[in-house]
């Protein structure tokens, strides 16, 4: 009995030990990101006003705002989600309640992680090669967004199949003991249930497309355009690329550094008002479902 006790002490203590590890490692990254959020908040607030949000770059980006870089990264984000969101949505469907597992499953979904891991300059230059050369597009919205749709396409293909797999098995089998063909049991039963954690995906892609500088480089960013895009054919300024111009190569790098915190702060809040947005549809269409 001894033996017995000893050794539950010195499990317990050793779970405890664990506990405590895990403890500490979790709040160190919540207080590290509240350090960062903090340092950008009290460098950027200063900057942020009206005018700053509304208003053109003025002097060499030394002045005036950031409006024409608020737009380029706001259109970015939409055309990128148009494309990749359905083209990820229908191919996660697809792997998940089509094909069967095998051999040629596992290479898809190889491919599929191994393309999630590619650095986001390669499909910059990927993006320049394809859209901007081949097909025609030149340096613009379209090229761009539709860059930024490959490099989080894989993203929202393996959190749409995971949300997919979470929902049992139990409502497939009803669906279709009723009479329901695949289609119907997919699209009526198995997606709506699945789809509060499918809009995990496209949090999680809105703020990597909204936070990337590599792609946008070779596809459609512009060093200093103070003018509204009139299309998706047109070339624009995004925030990522601006945040970097102004901090490392601007015209006057001490005059622009309080505008690049106050672009950074900005970034920082578009990203966040998008979380919030989405969150809020997963939370409503989550209640959704548990009512129906």
């Amino acid at each position: 009995m001894s033996q017995q006790s000893s050794l539950a002490k010195r499990k317990r203590r050793n779970q405890n030990i664990a506990f405590g590890i895990f403890s500490v490692t979790s709040y160190a990254i919540v207080a590290l990101l509240f350090v960062i959020l903090a340092f950008i908040v009290v460098k950027g607030i200063g900057v942020i006003s009206w005018e700053f949000i509304t208003e053109m770059p003025k002097n060499g980006m030394t002045e005036g705002g950031i409006f024409p870089a608020i737009v380029g990264t706001l259109c970015l984000v939409l055309v990128s989600m148009v494309f990749a969101f359905p083209v990820g949505l229908l191919a996660a469907i697809y792997m998940n309640e089509y094909v069967k597992d095998g051999w040629i499953k596992k290479i898809i979904k190889q491919m599929t992680n191994n393309l999630a891991g590619v650095p986001s300059i390669v499909f910059g230059l990927f993006g320049m090669s394809l859209f901007v050369n081949k097909m025609g597009f030149g340096d613009s919205i379209l090229a761009g967004g539709l860059t930024l749709g490959l490099l989080v396409l894989p993203i929202v293909i393996r959190t749409t199949e995971e949300s997919l797999k979470a929902v049992e098995d139990t409502f497939r089998q009803a669906s279709y003991g009723v009479g329901a063909s695949k289609w119907e049991t997919t699209s009526k039963i198995v997606f709506p249930i699945a789809f509060p954690n499918i809009i995990t995906g496209l949090i999680l892609s809105v703020g990597r497309v909204s936070g990337e500088t590599a792609p946008i480089l070779f596809t459609v960013a512009a060093y200093f355009l103070p003018k509204l895009p009139t299309s998706i054919f047109d070339q624009a300024m995004a925030l990522p690329y601006h945040l970097y111009v102004i901090s490392t190569s601007g015209t006057n790098i001490e005059a622009s550094r309080a505008m690049a915190y106050g672009t950074a702060l900005v970034l920082i809040i578009i990203v966040l008002i998008s979380n919030l947005l989405a969150n809020a549809l997963r939370k409503y269409y989550g209640k959704k479902v548990k009512t129906n």
